[in-house]
């Protein structure tokens, strides 16, 4: 039997500890590496999480620096995103607000291969870590711009270990270099190999958690170009109200931004952390999505008769063709002998009614003035005076047409027409464009189903909204953008929500809503507004409890409609204004907080 000596004991006493302290070692490693791991996947900015990967590599070996690279969009380089250098004192990209000045290193050479020389750039290709003990024995790379850094620094660029940054679906995003490993003593040593598998682990799960924000990015991006396309979309559709889904968030992030700010009333409490300031982003531009189904024709009714165009010019030619008439009358009157200055008087007293007439039509199309019973009988007068058509009216007729000519046929040409008429061809769907019905409008130029049809955007704004999966944090986006016609009295639509049923960013989106329309300078239905002039209908419409006078008075006091006015309005619009005369009463307010 051997017996062990003295020396022996010792020894394997010190492979005991070497293994436990090894072990111990590593086992904290392995632990840095999982709070590591939890900390990239919760990191949400972009910088600070590629200055975290890059200085935690570095504290690892304790290299004096290092650089961090992404692949570039077109995937012909690596830019420099991150540069740290201790003894250099350089601190360069990321957080630090300091752009790094060096183009992206080539990954392809000019004839298009692969740019092979660059330890960076190789890596990239393949897809292996490179460390190398002194770059200026290097072979197989080309350290000629190192070394003349070096020259022009006094700096000794000597250990260099390059790894590339590989995720989930096997492609480089990026490379993690560091440069000149120190021990405790801070002497350039190499890279310890046994510390290589810990870099090449904290490179794997940086480029994950990389991938990850970079894919969440993307989507928010993508998110993003597609709600301003769906909003730009709706302003193009009509000429009148282009920028409007534009200008309301403007307003909205303005009063938003001062409720936020406020400590006073009801806005003492009210915050908006960074994903309810996106949520409300995304309510705004969306608030009008439901316009995309609300014909251009009823948009865009500048007048009365307008449908495709403006059917005014139909009903001047009958008064054209009653001209030609009472002409022809006349003339035959006198080849039959009778007396031409009788003849010349009658015609002349026919066309200056018909003159008469006719302006009295056209600027009832205009819709510019209310229309009380006398115009209104006055234009079924009108109406009533025949004329003569002669040619057939079902030729020539779309395939919509035809049915609804065959349904109703008309007379036989020659046939006698009302003038102004309510004929069957004019009822087409939910709406009624006979030309008596329109002209008659007694305020604006919208009927009563054109205007439903309107006031039903915003039915079909949350109809599509709610049924898109919002996540968890955005679920509030149909509610904001669905509210902005409800009133604080309850008489809004389409849910007649109270001021109480309302959150405070539903509130203010009907205010910007409000001011946008009242300023905005392409409608065609009206002429743009002064500042004073819509801040003096806004006040109205506080004491009628229709907005909220707490944010009414916030918007005044805090000076948004003066910020918004002088960007976006034209200097015209913006007269002086004493927000004194528009601010409500301490009753509105009392009044309206004491509802909620």
């Amino acid at each position: 039997m051997e017996h062990n000596s003295d020396a022996d004991i010792d020894l394997k006493e010190d492979d005991r500890r070497e293994d436990r302290f090894g072990r111990r070692a590593g086992e904290k490693m392995i632990h840095r590496l999982v709070e590591l791991g939890i900390a990239l996947s919760s990191e949400k900015d972009h910088d600070r999480l590629m200055e975290m990967i890059l200085l935690e590599a570095k504290n690892i070996y304790n290299a004096d620096g290092g650089t961090l690279y992404l692949v570039t969009d077109d995937e012909t380089g690596l830019s420099f995103q991150i540069m740290r250098n201790d003894t250099l004192n350089i601190s360069m990209g990321g957080t630090t607000g300091k752009k790094i000045p060096f183009p992206p290193v080539p990954l392809y050479r000019p004839d298009s291969s692969k740019n092979m020389n660059n330890v960076a750039s190789a890596v990239y290709h393949q897809a292996v870590a490179s460390n190398i003990v002194d770059a200026y024995e290097a072979q197989e790379y080309d350290f000629s711009g190192t070394k003349k850094f070096d020259e022009t620094t006094g700096y000794r660029s000597k250990s260099f270990l390059t790894v590339p940054m590989i995720n989930t679906q096997r492609e480089v995003i990026g490379v993690l270099q560091l440069i000149n490993a120190r021990d405790q003593t801070s002497n350039t040593i190499a890279f310890e190999t046994s510390l290589q598998p810990m870099i090449e682990a904290l490179t794997s799960q940086a480029a994950v958690a990389l991938e990850n924000q970079m894919l969440i990015q993307q989507q928010r991006a993508l998110w993003n170009s597609l709600i301003e396309m769906i909003a730009a979309s709706i302003d193009d559709k009509s000429p009148y109200t282009g920028g409007h889904c534009q200008r309301v968030p403007e307003i909205t992030k303005l009063l938003a931004k001062a409720a936020c700010e406020s400590e006073e009333g009801i806005f003492a409490g009210f915050d908006l952390d960074e994903d309810e300031w996106y949520e409300l982003h995304i309510a705004a531009w969306l608030h009008d999505c439901g316009k995309v189904t609300t014909p251009e024709y009823v948009v865009d009714k500048a007048s009365k008769l307008e449908t495709i165009y403006n059917r005014i010019h139909e009903v001047r030619t009958r008064f054209e063709v009653m001209h030609r008439d009472a002409e022809i009358e006349c003339l035959k009157r006198k080849l039959d002998g009778e007396d031409p200055d009788t003849c010349d008087r009658d015609f002349q007293f026919a066309v200056d009614k018909l003159q008469e007439e006719y302006a009295f039509v056209a600027n009832a199309n205009v819709g510019g003035e209310f229309m009380d019973d006398a115009d209104i009988e006055r234009l079924k007068e009108i109406g009533q005076r025949r004329w003569t058509r002669y040619f057939d009216k079902g030729i020539g007729l779309s395939p919509p047409e035809a049915m609804l000519v065959a349904k109703n046929p008309p007379p036989p040409a020659p046939a006698q027409e009302p003038l102004i008429g309510d004929l069957p061809e004019h009822k087409t769907g939910n709406y009624n464009l006979g030309e008596l019905t329109n002209l008659s409008i007694r305020r604006g130029t919208l009927t009563a189903e054109e205007r439903e049809k309107i006031n039903d955007h915003i039915v079909v704004t949350i109809k599509m909204l709610e049924q898109l999966p919002f996540p968890k944090k955005m679920r509030r986006v149909p509610e904001y953008a669905g509210g902005h016609h409800e009133k604080m009295d309850g008489t809004g639509y389409p849910k007649g929500l109270t001021k109480a049923d309302m959150s405070i960013p539903a509130r203010i989106m009907a205010i910007a809503d409000i001011f946008e329309a009242l300023t905005a300078a392409d409608r065609p239905y009206k002429k743009a507004k002064t500042v004073s002039e819509s801040l003096k209908i806004m006040k109205f419409m506080c004491k009628d409890q229709h907005i909220d006078a707490d944010l009414f008075d916030l918007f005044l006091r805090s000076g948004v409609w003066k910020t918004y006015a002088d960007e976006f309005l034209d200097p015209s619009q913006v007269d002086p204004v004493n927000i004194e005369d528009y601010l409500p009463s301490p009753t509105m307010l009392t009044t309206q907080s004491a509802a909620e």
